[in-house]
């Protein structure tokens, strides 16, 4: 009887590790792929969408267009796993059974506590919520004046943080809207524990589109308009929260070696977990990296994907796993029509911006879509990239 091989996630993790598996399959596996939405999103780029939500048909790749049609796809999200009976247990109350289990489901947004943080503000983690970013914005600039303009505050100036500053400002500039832009973060600099000449790069340019910045204050609690930052109140029509990330519900049901903080689960860098027949990769893992953890990128679980669906099949065939190591081939952020890169492998200069970088950003988005979807697919979105 064929193996039963699971991945569980659609996001850059999951879709890569199904692309992976594919390429590797032989007739002694069967592959299913749960995702409880049906498609796959490019979510690096998903900032786009404040701006134009249009975007969407470019970034929201369905699933029917990146698996094989040997590969069974099951629509659902997925409440909890038993590692006993390797049963996952889907929200309409069925079950999918597996031999190997790959968890590549993601992380969710971490409020860390903050008093009406979880309330009040709105996240970036999917399409709808990227929509509903728009949406907000939109409602508020219809509201304001020029003499009362929309108060749009965004916490956390990580790379999410930074770059939907820079789309609701290009928003704000492509249809003169009465809007200020707010990036709040508790630490001393944006982009923190980056370098100095890349934070300094991303702080001209936003500054250059008059977007606010304030750091060296957490925010402490938030009510309905008002953020407590430090001892300053800042009131805000939008909040966008871009702080933090903590590991998926559903992870708290397996019974598996996880963070206890953060509910990522703990995987080596072969990303065998403490059940043998699980796996984990992505942002759901603390992926062993020399004594550190991979850090929680796009282009971490790009390359990681790639090792770990060989890695699964060898498992299944019993031959020895091969170790990933992560390679950091640059940093790539976009601040509306702007780009910043920096450490970019072959690179004569470590931080540029420009059409140079503008073109980097585009180049690796369309990599991406590339790899998941094909050519056709990839050159239609170049020019929303």
């Amino acid at each position: 009887m064929a193996e039963n091989v699971v991945v569980l996630g659609s996001g850059y993790a999951g879709a890569g590790a199904i692309k992976s598996l594919e390429d590797e399959l032989d007739g002694g596996v069967d592959l299913t792929w749960i995702s409880k939405v049906d498609h796959h999103l490019v979510l690096h780029e998903a900032h786009r969408c404040i701006r134009d939500p249009s975007i969407e048909e470019q970034i929201a790749i369905p699933i029917e267009a990146i698996k094989s049609p040997a590969t069974r796809f099951v629509h659902g999200e997925a409440t909890g796993v038993d590692a006993d009976a390797r049963e996952i247990e889907l929200d309409d109350g069925s079950t999918v059974s597996y031999d190997y289990l790959l968890v590549a489901i993601g992380s969710r947004t971490a409020f860390f506590g903050i008093d009406g943080l979880r309330e009040h503000a709105l996240t970036l983690k999917s399409l709808d919520d990227a929509i509903a970013i728009h949406d907000a914005v939109t409602e508020a600039a219809r509201e304001a004046t020029r003499e009362e303009p929309a108060r749009i505050v965004v916490g956390g100036a990580g790379l999410s943080g930074i770059q939907s500053a820079g789309e609701i400002a290009a928003f704000r500039d492509t249809h003169a809207a009465p809007i200020d832009v707010t990036l709040v973060e508790g630490l001393d600099h944006i982009f923190p524990n980056q370098d100095p000449e890349l934070q300094g790069a991303l702080r001209k340019r936003l500054l250059e589109r008059d977007v606010g910045i304030r750091t060296g204050a957490f925010i402490e609690e938030v009510e309905a308009g008002v953020a407590h930052v430090g001892e300053e109140a800042i009131d805000y029509d939008v909040l966008l929260w871009t702080g933090g990330i903590t590991g998926h519900g559903v992870v708290r049901t397996l019974d598996i070696g996880q963070d206890e903080r953060s509910h990522r689960i703990n995987a080596a860098s072969t990303f065998e977990t403490s059940d043998e027949r699980v796996f984990a990769i992505g942002d759901s893992a603390l992926i062993e990296q020399n004594g550190d953890p991979a850090p929680p990128t796009a282009q971490a679980a790009w390359q990681a994907a790639e090792v770990a669906g060989k890695n699964l099949l060898r498992a299944v065939h019993g031959q020895p796993l091969q170790r990933w190591t992560h390679e950091d081939k640059g940093t790539l952020v976009s601040i509306g029509e702007d780009a910043v890169a920096h450490g970019v492998i072959g690179m004569p200069v470590e931080t540029f911006g420009g059409p140079a970088a503008r073109f980097l950003k585009k180049a690796v988005a369309a990599r991406w879509i590339n790899d998941v979807a094909g050519p056709a697919r990839a050159a239609r979105a170049w020019s929303d990239m």
